[in-house]
């Protein structure tokens, strides 16, 4: 349920003010970098407009380095000197949860609003309001697409921090339920030499496809050292996986036969009017290319400034539309107290020839 509160300050009279904290800086930021290009880009297409109900939008990306510590004090920052109407979150569990007990922000009535964050231990509801859907539904939604393959062994690998190991546990009881069969687990290291000993391993239990739980970075090493000995085997992975910077990590025959799930449509083809206009925002107000980050980024900027426009000052996405549906432009999200707004899965595969949806 994102609600529309009265503004959080009242001298935030002529414009709102929309407050974001998220990684721009550490190794994996390219996902940062793209998410706050959309959002930005949206918001620079409504102040040119003539912003919302005669307000102009004053965005302020903060950078939490990946860190949580950092995280609750650039949200106290925004929250106490930049006195923000709206919040939006950064990526990942651990820093997501760092801002929800900042105690700045228990103490606002600010929502943290669609962090990249597909952990599915966190729950939406009061002051979290998820957009896109969780892990779980992407992993589902890949399964459901290897399964019509006839493949029955699936193989994992683990970038092995605490937070994944709960998502693993999640996979492997998935991989029970459908009658998979797990063939085996790698581990992910920041030791190359480890990584490709766990890759040949897995690779030699002859898995149809491997499930990598990692980020970006951690990713591409893997993948790197998998196609040693497995080159033809599907490799795949979630959203949260900036695909042109694996391809930069990995490189471009690596990243053949990998699927990755996307929560938003190709933001290359203009088959709807939320994909036209992103492409069109991107080349007017970006000097860089379209991906799926900078879409998501651009349908959570307009599912936000919508909420604003049309809420009432104790409204809900509801509110929006009838049966509590909002239409983006051809893609639709939901208002709901338990679960994400979107519910969009997708699957893309890199081919000879690139990125295919």
């Amino acid at each position: 349920m994102l609600m529309t509160p009265a503004p959080a300050f009242a001298d935030n009279q002529d414009t709102i003010v929309i407050g974001q904290v998220i990684d721009l800086s550490s190794p994996n930021a390219s996902l940062g970098r793209d998410y706050v290009a959309g959002i930005k880009t949206y918001f620079d297409m409504v102040n040119a407009t003539g912003g919302i109900n005669g307000k102009k939008i004053h965005y302020i990306a903060r950078d939490d380095q990946s860190s949580a510590i950092v995280a609750a004090r650039v949200t106290t920052e925004l929250i106490e000197n930049d006195r923000i109407d709206y919040l939006l979150g950064g990526i990942g569990e651990s820093v997501t949860r760092a801002v929800l007990d900042t105690p700045a922000f228990k103490r606002s009535r600010l929502q943290l609003y669609a962090p990249l964050v597909s952990a599915s231990s966190l729950k939406p509801g009061g002051k979290l309001v998820l957009w896109r859907p969780d892990y779980l539904h992407e992993v589902q939604h890949m399964l459901s697409h290897f399964g019509g393959l006839g493949i029955t062994r699936v193989g994992i690998a683990l970038q092995d921090e605490a937070n994944n190991r709960q998502t693993l546990a999640l996979v492997t009881s998935e991989l029970k339920q459908r009658g998979l069969q797990l063939s085996g687990t790698a581990r992910i290291t920041v030791n190359e030499q480890q990584t490709e000993a766990e890759a040949r391993k897995l690779a030699a239990t002859s898995p149809g496809v491997v499930i990598v739980i990692g980020d970006t970075i951690n990713t591409g090493m893997f993948l790197k050292a998998f196609r040693k000995s497995a080159p033809k085997i599907y490799v795949a992975g979630t959203s949260l996986i900036n695909l042109e910077t694996l391809r930069e990590l990995a490189g471009s025959r690596a990243v053949e036969w990998t699927v990755f799930s996307q929560v938003v449509p190709n933001p290359n083809t203009g088959k709807s009017v939320l994909q036209r206009e992103h492409q069109t925002m991107m080349v007017k107000y970006r000097d860089e290319p379209p991906s799926t980050l900078t879409l998501e980024g651009f349908a959570v900027a307009k599912t936000l400034a919508m909420t604003i426009r049309r809420g009432k000052q104790t409204g809900t996405l509801q509110d929006l539309g009838s049966n509590g549906s909002v239409d983006l432009g051809g893609m639709a999200v939901r208002g709901s107290t338990n679960q994400s707004l979107s519910s969009f899965v997708d699957i893309a595969l890199f081919s000879k020839n690139g990125l295919l949806f």
